[in-house]
Parts: C-alpha cells; sequence; structure tokens
C-alpha cells in the first residue's frame, strides 16, 4: 500500500464515531490554535461508520474552516483502526491522535511535541499520570479505578513503564507512524497498547508528557465491558509478539531521527 509523502508540518487524527455533537466545538478550537502557529497542518477526521450526522458536520465545518479533511470508513470497525486509517492517510512530517471531545485543550499540543522538537524521542504519549499532568475536571472514582486496574495488568504483561497508555493523545514522527500503524492489527480498545508494545520491540524511543485533562462525562468507556475488551485484546497482543505475527521491519535509522529533529527544531511551536 503506498502512503503520500510528507508535506505539512503537523497532521492531527480525529477518530470519530457518532460524535455530531461534540466534534464541531473540537474542530474549532483546533483551528483557532493551529492558525496562529508558523506551521502547515490537517485536521483529519475519520469517520467510523457513524449512523449520525457526524460526515455532514465535518464537511459542513469544511466549508468555512481550512485544512478540515473527511476520510470514510465504512462499515464501523473501531476506534483503532479509525486512528489507523488516518495516520497512514496523513500528510505530516509530525501525526497526533486526538479524541473527539478535545478532553486535552490545544495549548497543550507544544508540550507533547517538545521531545520530538527536541530530537530525544520519535513518540510523545501524553499522561494523566506523569509528573505535570493536571486534572481539570476528575474522573468518576469508578473509571479511575478501572484504568489504574487496567494499567497495573498491562505494565507487567505487556508496556512496562508507561504510567498512561489509553490517554488519546499522541505523536508520532511520519517514520514512527507508517513503521508501526502499518503492521498493527487491533481494531478496538487496546490498540494504543498494540502500538508501544511495537514501539518497544522496534527500538523506538516513548517519552511521556504530563498534561492538562479534563473528564468528559459522556465518555462511551464502560468499566464492566470494556476491562474484559482490553485485556483479551492485551493478551493477543502478547501471543501476537511471541509468535512473530507481525511483519518485520528495519531498524530505526538513528540518522533519519536525527533529521526529522533538526527539521522540528526549525518548525514545531516552542513551549
Amino acid at each position: 500500500m503506498s502512503h503520500p509523502e510528507p508535506s505539512v508540518d503537523v497532521s492531527i487524527i480525529i477518530p470519530a464515531y457518532n460524535e455530531e455533537l461534540r466534534l464541531l466545538p473540537t474542530l474549532e478550537r483546533l483551528h483557532a490554535h493551529l492558525s496562529a502557529r508558523s506551521m502547515s497542518y490537517e485536521i483529519l477526521v475519520v469517520d467510523d461508520g457513524s449512523r449520525d450526522r457526524t460526515c455532514e458536520v465535518v464537511e459542513t465545518a469544511a466549508v468555512r474552516i481550512p485544512n478540515i479533511v473527511l476520510v470514510r470508513q465504512r462499515p464501523n470497525r473501531g476506534k483503532g483502526a479509525a486512528v489507523r486509517r488516518g495516520m497512514l492517510a496523513a500528510r505530516g512530517r509530525v501525526r497526533v491522535m486526538w479524541d473527539a471531545d478535545c478532553s486535552v485543550p490545544p495549548e497543550e499540543l507544544p508540550r507533547l511535541l517538545a521531545p520530538i522538537a527536541a530530537g530525544r524521542v520519535q513518540i510523545a504519549i501524553g499522561s494523566r499520570y506523569a509528573p505535570g499532568a493536571r486534572a481539570v475536571v476528575k474522573q468518576p472514582r469508578y473509571r479511575v479505578i478501572w484504568s489504574r486496574i487496567c494499567n497495573k495488568f498491562i505494565q507487567r504483561w505487556l508496556v512496562a513503564g508507561v504510567l498512561d497508555t489509553q490517554c488519546g493523545f499522541k505523536a508520532f514522527t511520519s517514520r514512527a507512524a507508517l513503521n508501526l500503524f502499518g503492521s498493527a492489527t487491533i481494531d478496538g480498545w487496546a490498540f494504543d497498547l498494540e502500538i508501544l508494545a511495537l514501539a518497544r520491540r522496534r527500538g523506538f524511543a516513548i517519552e511521556e508528557v504530563g498534561v492538562e485533562w479534563k473528564d468528559d462525562g459522556r465518555s462511551r468507556v464502560n468499566p464492566l465491558t470494556d476491562f474484559w475488551k482490553v485485556i483479551r485484546e492485551a493478551l493477543t497482543i502478547r501471543r501476537n509478539l511471541a509468535r512473530g505475527v507481525y511483519a518485520t521491519r528495519p531498524p530505526v535509522d538513528a540518522g533519519a531521527s536525527s533529521a526529522g529533529a533538526a527539521w522540528a527544531r526549525a518548525r514545531l511551536p516552542s513551549q
């Protein structure tokens, strides 16, 4: 499968399933932030087979807000499939996944991109638990417990040392995005785990960045059913890694990473 050459500085990838109510304010906030910066960008909304007016909302917004791209995925396949589709279709030199509810404000983007701009890593992930994190609106206690239990399991069996694997705010260099999402297989909630586990296996450097975060009470996470989905998918990923299921990719080229970092230092917004 061929992929477009990187031709803009930053791509924002937003997976969307029945998001007609939450999406427009997010697009407006992102545009206001990005258009004030000296960098080129695109906002890709990947509609994952929505049954509401999500596509219509995006198309209407694109008439007055530049750089919005709608990618349609049919039928509904899951958040992981939508993010994967967006990452592979994007044109950005850096590609950022962003949740439709804008639980992390756009003003946190420079903090997320800083480790890539400094040349330390190829992947930066937003964290609700790393130093510097701040919750403006906290999660209900049952969701905090759910998240911590999942994370304890994941750290023990799959991605050790990462405090927050599930925050929907992650940035990848184009090379890391193509390498990892090009061989990912998980369509559901645990796609983050697969990407991070593959990144560790393939030698990509990862840095967690504590971010400001606001819980959206309309979240579709169900602690009872989704906990077991994540655990099952995590076990599948662990089994796939052990069996060598994932396609082999060349090792990370440190020279290429350094060149990417030089570009980032020149073009990405500073904190």
